[in-house]
């Protein structure tokens, strides 16, 4: 498709689909505990409502209504063996959690996915479940999906260092932490997003966090909740970015999810000069609005513990280096080469298309600032947060940039052409 021009400044106020890795996660903790949960926001995009189908499958009711979610929860023992093999899709986080989920449980289960899942490492979650005593191996014994889970007598507790900063692990471990009898202590690597930690929290659980050491008990049991979903800020992080970068440009984002574990990327935009300020901030849904406008921005180093709090957003965030004054630096990024894509190289390789001047490293990027973009065709590589980046990045050029695989934004935002339109008509 050709992608939008900014033919106007962007002005308004929006409203951000619900966060994904949240709303993922609240259809698994309904499903788990005893009663029912109602989810408010719940992000209708592919990832997510493969997600509630999976469970289905699993023989849990799940209901969609106009505003809400309804799951009623079945409680550890109440998932059933599904008729087919478990389809996730595109989502690496169904598939990672999934395995810890069903690492104890009484039937044998195969997960498979798409293309992009087939390609994804798995061995960072089969290797630590293995050692809680799960039966669990990827097909013809490699770490790739389809993976298949067999039934054991029993997992056990687990002391255990992560050797990569991943949320989706740590979550995969905590769950299968839950069903053991005894106490599993998981040290991180750095600290990742804690959406995992304040929802079992909220379902009743006990969770002891002490800087990146992590302790859980099990077993547990689980009482159904009602959940708001605040808006996803990687999904806002397009229109900051966009918003930053066209002229004259002011908009203001309304109930962005503002965990700690999840806002490196307004440190950065701070440390770039970025004018962005949060107003309205709802200590208890970690939540507030986001106002942002065109600014002169100036190159930085982004490195260390922040990467796990803005890893979704690096590549929106490359983008935003290519215009900054001077050359920016990400560095311990080594995590984006197993994402949906490789996103190292997938930034590098059509940003350069349309004129940027970034040089891919094994765990990031050296980019060179104020470039001059222009027109061209480029690929999403069925990656959303690809797709996104490459249409923000069209506005910055009167010329045509055409992209393939366009539909992968589905994934995660699927009216975000719509709501581009909007604010470049002012609305």
């Amino acid at each position: 498709m050709e992608l939008l021009k900014a033919t106007k400044p962007l002005l308004g106020t929006i409203v951000v689909p619900g966060d994904k890795s949240i709303s993922h996660r609240s259809i698994m903790f309904g499903a788990l505990a005893n009663g029912t949960t109602t989810i408010t926001n719940f992000l209708r995009a592919d990832d997510c409502l493969g997600t509630i189908q999976v469970f289905r499958q699993l023989g849990v009711n799940i209901e969609e209504q106009d505003d809400l979610i309804r799951v009623h929860g079945v409680g550890w023992s109440g998932l059933q063996l599904p008729e087919t093999v478990l389809d996730v899709g595109n989502s690496g986080t169904t598939i990672r959690l999934l395995m810890g989920i069903l690492a104890a449980q009484k039937f044998a289960v195969t997960l498979t996915g798409d293309e992009s899942i087939q390609r994804r490492p798995m061995n960072r979650v089969i290797a630590p479940l293995r050692a809680m005593g799960a039966n669990i191996s990827g097909m013809n014994h490699t770490e790739f999906p389809p993976i298949t889970i067999k039934p054991v007598p029993n997992l056990s507790p687990i002391n255990y260092q992560l050797p990569v900063a991943s949320a989706q692990v740590k979550s995969a471990l905590i769950f299968a932490a839950l069903q053991t009898t005894g106490e599993t202590v998981l040290t991180e690597k750095e600290q990742t997003r804690d959406h995992t930690e304040e929802m079992l929290k909220q379902f009743c659980g006990q969770i002891e966090v002490a800087g990146k050491e992590i302790r859980i008990s099990g077993p547990q049991t689980l009482i159904g909740q009602e959940v708001i979903v605040p808006g996803d800020i990687s999904s806002a992080a397009f229109f900051i970015v966009a918003a930053l970068l066209i002229p004259k440009s002011k908009i203001i984002i309304k109930n962005v999810g503002l965990s700690s574990t999840r806002t490196g990327i307004i440190d950065v935009i701070k440390a770039m000069n970025g004018k962005i300020n949060i107003h309205d901030y709802d200590s208890v849904n970690q939540s507030g609005t986001i106002c942002v406008e065109h600014s002169e921005l100036v190159g930085t180093v982004i490195e260390g513990e922040i990467i796990p709090r803005l890893i979704d957003e690096l590549p929106i965030i490359a983008l935003l280096a290519t215009q900054a004054k001077g050359q920016t630096v990400i560095r311990d990024a080594e995590e984006l080469a197993v994402k949906e894509t490789n996103r190292i190289q997938a930034v590098t390789e059509e940003l350069n298309k349309l004129g940027a001047n970034i040089k891919s490293t094994r765990d990031g990027f050296i980019i060179q600032g104020q470039t001059k973009l222009h027109g061209g065709k480029v690929t999403s590589y069925g990656d959303h947060r690809i797709g996104m980046m490459l249409q923000i990045a069209a506005l910055l050029t009167d010329e045509s940039v055409f992209l393939s695989d366009s539909s992968a934004v589905s994934v995660s935002f699927p009216t975000f052409f719509d709501v581009l339109t909007e604010l470049m008509e002012g609305h």
